[in-house]
């Protein structure tokens, strides 16, 4: 048998049983929690455990000898539907679709999106820290940037997508995916200011530089709304281009949805979030950051802002986002002055420690303590438990369902 057969009937034996996964009643109790949830009605907490392939133990566990199939393009197909099955196994309210997402081919990569190609200095160690090494180093180089168009390969990206549908078109229905390439992190401005200048470096800018650095958000602010605006013009946002970095449904917004017609960044979730700016004072964030933002934030239905940054000191600075619905909680915030600043006026989405939860020296009485102590302090508050960033699980993948067990039988 040929390989690429070999690999086809793999990947149609995965296909077919994770659409009897994610054609399970369950999945559309949880679009119903979710919506509700997400607009602002009393719900139970959903719970939720995201990962993938940026974290260590997915990469131990989804390593490329623990996979059958020979060609690298179905390969990674194989590993997707593979973490599907972790993420159903561990029992949270993640939902898990009736289809499977293809890239397009666009102009620009992760490392490079702005003219320039991203330098970092690894660690030695597996799955170790890495150091940004400015890509623009002194400000006379500003001219070498480069916002990107809008801009789809279509041959290459039919291409790709005949190879899978091939496989299996038949069995499961494939979304192409055509989102502009500033989106999400690399449309929140402050994970590339920080790609491009450095970290130390945006800090000494503000007090040395600010001309220049106004100078330079500006660029990038018009950059990613010219890409975004030739991306609605071209058709290219969908119901798939929605994200909120947990379930992106709510009542007042479409539910996400396969190929769907184009629609208008008003019609969907927008995810934003300022990590860099953790250390940065409320004042300057908004000045050097927020200000930036805004424009483009505004543009969509609803937003979510935040990721693992502390937030605990700027929820007033964030009351400016008119259309904010969800803000993040992190391990390193005070939850408690949190929820009392939040309020039900957003929702909470609380991330709790991985290390306290499941990263370490697993013990029940830790984590009930911890989640019965948040769940007093959002007792007026809508709230969702997020755990993420799980880098190890010390070899053994049950404690994540043994986790949302104890967490469900707290906050429900």
């Amino acid at each position: 048998m040929k390989s690429n057969q070999k690999d086809i009937i793999i990947l149609q034996e995965l296909a077919k049983k994770y659409m009897e996964i994610a054609n399970k009643p369950v999945q559309e109790e949880r679009r119903k929690l979710w919506s509700s949830h997400f607009s602002r009605n009393n719900t139970r907490p959903p719970v939720m455990v995201s990962f993938g392939m940026w974290v260590h133990w997915c990469k131990e566990v989804l390593a490329d000898n623990t996979l059958e199939c020979e060609d690298e393009f179905y390969r990674e197909y194989e590993r997707i539907f593979k973490l599907r099955f972790l993420m159903d196994e561990t029992g949270d309210d993640t939902i898990l679709n009736p289809w499977i997402e293809i890239q397009a081919t666009k102009e620009g990569t992760w490392d490079n999106h702005w003219g320039i190609q991203r330098q970092m200095t690894k660690s030695a160690q597996e799955g170790g820290a890495f150091h940004l090494d400015a890509m623009m180093k002194e400000w006379k180089d500003i001219n070498k940037l480069r916002a990107l168009h809008h801009k789809i390969d279509e041959v290459d990206t039919k291409r790709r997508y005949d190879k899978l549908a091939e496989a299996l078109g038949k069995i499961i229905t494939i979304d192409v995916v055509r989102n502009p390439v500033y989106l999400n992190f690399t449309g929140d401005i402050a994970t590339d200011l920080a790609n491009i200048r450095g970290l130390e470096q945006i800090m000494i800018d503000m007090y040395e530089s600010p001309k220049e650095l106004h100078q330079l958000l500006a660029f990038m602010r018009d950059g990613i709304l010219r890409n975004h605006k030739e991306a609605e013009d071209a058709g290219h946002f969908t119901l798939s281009s929605h994200g909120n970095q947990a379930m992106p449904y709510c009542n007042e917004l479409k539910r996400p949805n396969p190929n769907s017609n184009p629609v208008k960044r008003k019609d969907i979730w927008g995810f934003f979030a300022a990590q860099e700016f953790a250390l940065i004072s409320p004042e300057f964030h908004e000045e050097f950051m927020l200000q930036y933002q805004l424009p483009i934030m505004e543009n969509f239905g609803l937003t979510h802002y935040g990721c693992c940054e502390d937030l605990g000191r700027k929820i007033d600075m964030l009351r400016k986002v008119k259309n904010l619905r969800s803000i993040a909680v992190t391990p390193v915030a005070d939850y408690r002055k949190c929820a009392q600043q939040i309020k039900k006026d957003y929702i909470c989405s609380y991330r709790p420690n991985p290390t306290d939860m499941v990263c370490t020296a697993w013990d029940e009485d830790r984590i009930k303590r911890i989640i019965t102590d948040a769940k007093d302090a959002f007792k007026e508050s809508y709230w969702h438990i997020h755990l993420k960033d799980i880098e190890t699980l010390q070899g053994d993948i049950t404690r994540m369902k043994r986790w949302v067990n104890i967490v469900r039988g707290i906050t429900e």
